[in-house]
């Protein structure tokens, strides 16, 4: 038995963040449904097409959970959907918070129908203050948030290769849904949850922000290579790039013994994390390592005990040593095909994870109104009347 058998979770999302925390349930036991617009579904179905017929988000953040299609401006479709959260113990919403009050799904109208409902409510910049009515998408967090301005090289700022905003959310989201249903056990009571995009995010730029404000200046912009210590960062060999982390003085020291080079654990210039850093170029002129091929670099790392690890690319992520040794990829089904994914991060000794496969768009939606006691000519009728 998983942790949340029999919990029903009715999600009304589109886009990462909400997704990704639906999915975190699923893969704990919970039932979800999914409410999609007929026609187009969820719009990150068509981000790209590398998953069979869907897309990397769209595999990635719905794997084990039911397809619904409901035209929520349909008086019939409402019905449908009410007969559904009087069932559920959490709706999750990530429609605009206008959206969502124009059609009834906002926690205040949910709640005052059954107390009991955990809620959960995701935003861009939150129901208050001069951004609440922002069109908030990932990249436009990390803006806002300072993310972007603190990521790149030099003069060039970019973005962070993966929806970080998104993440962040749909993590405090899972979390919170999981505190609020432990709470409801406890008092019988429910819980409505809200929060942002940008709060999400905020909350993680915590570390630069005390920097920050405690040095008086944001920390430098220095590619992959760490702005406070150094030398923390990739460098090329002869086939590829070794990461070094060196973290503190006596590690610095091993790799100068390594490389056969004690003239620079004594030169006062890089004697100290700070120095380093202060002589950042300085240091990375001394250390060549092109000489080297990457895998007998770490090897010879390893040996010294200084932190290192490959520069490896994505795409050899699921073939990964790692990966493969410890059997962490599994096989899911996406609409016209199957793709590999990773297993969760968390392993257990109390449960196992179960995947399901990525639902075709509407694939659950005679199965779920049967649920609900709809008679196959009902279901029809709703089909022909396009509430479904």
């Amino acid at each position: 038995m998983r942790p949340l058998d029999g919990v029903l979770v009715v999600s009304l999302e589109q886009a990462v963040a909400v997704p990704y925390a639906t999915r975190l349930l699923a893969d704990l036991g919970a039932r979800v449904v999914k409410v999609e617009r007929p026609g187009g579904g969820d719009f990150a179905r068509h981000y790209d097409t590398s998953c069979g017929s869907v897309s990397s988000y769209f595999a990635w953040t719905n794997v084990g959970k039911e397809s619904l299609t409901l035209d929520l401006k349909h008086p019939d479709a409402r019905e449908v959907l009410d007969r559904l959260i009087a069932a559920a113990d959490v709706v999750l919403c990530n429609l605009s918070p206008d959206a969502a009050r124009r059609l009834g799904v906002d926690a205040r109208s949910l709640r005052s129908r059954k107390p009991d409902l955990v809620v959960g409510e995701l935003s861009g910049y939150g129901d208050t203050g001069p951004y609440t009515s922002r069109k908030a998408f990932d990249a436009l967090v990390q803006s806002e948030a300072g993310l972007i301005e603190l990521t790149g090289d030099g003069d060039v700022t970019a973005r962070a290769g993966i929806s970080v905003a998104d993440i962040a959310a749909g993590v405090q989201l899972q979390s919170a849904v999981l505190a609020a249903l432990l709470h409801r056990a406890r008092t019988n009571e429910g819980t409505t949850l809200s929060l942002s995009l940008f709060d999400a995010l905020a909350e993680w730029m915590h570390q630069p922000m005390l920097y920050a404000a405690g040095t008086g200046r944001a920390a430098p912009r220095t590619g992959a290579h760490h702005p406070s210590i150094a030398p923390y960062g990739p460098f090329p060999c002869a086939d590829g790039a070794v990461h070094l982390a060196v973290q503190n003085d006596p590690q610095w020291r091993r790799l100068c013994a390594l490389l056969a080079r004690p003239d620079l654990a004594d030169d006062p210039r890089f004697a100290t994390v700070p120095s380093r850093v202060a002589h950042r170029a300085a240091l990375h002129a001394e250390l060549d390592f092109t000489a080297w091929a990457a895998a007998d670099l770490v090897d010879a790392l390893d040996r010294a005990d200084v932190p290192a690890a490959r520069t490896r690319s994505v795409a050899d992520l699921p073939e990964h040593p790692q990966v493969t040794a410890r059997e962490r990829r599994a096989t899911v089904p996406v609409p016209d095909g199957e793709v590999t994914v990773l297993r969760p991060p968390v392993d257990s000794t109390s449960w196992e994870w179960a995947p399901g496969s990525v639902p075709a768009l509407g694939e659950h939606t005679d199965h779920v109104l049967r649920g609900l006691g709809y008679s196959r000519e009902r279901i029809a009728a709703l089909r022909a009347r396009s509430a479904i």
